[in-house]
């Protein structure tokens, strides 16, 4: 039973890490976005701002046109995941 529940415990911390990084970036990638008229190193200012605030690590930001791309990693108790989100205006 008790490797049952460590099994259990591993995969449900892995998914919350997986979802806090998903989440981070699309709320990264829509602050990027909503800034990007006042150009890249603004945007990608308030996308960090952001993944700052919500505890992972930006990997990058860039933009394709006007759509911001943001790729952030969250450090969870089992290893890193990542999320990439793509927002434009």
């Amino acid at each position: 039973m008790a490797a049952i529940a460590v099994l259990m415990w591993g995969l449900g911390a892995a998914a919350v890490a997986r979802h806090r990084a998903s989440a981070a970036a699309d709320l990264a990638a829509l602050a990027a976005a909503g800034q990007a008229a006042a150009g890249t190193d603004a945007a990608c200012g308030r996308a960090q701002w952001v993944v700052d605030r919500m505890g992972a690590r930006m990997v990058s930001c860039r933009f394709d046109g006007w759509d911001a791309l943001v790729e952030v990693t969250v450090s969870g108790p089992v290893g890193a995941a990542s999320g990439r989100a793509r927002a434009g205006p």
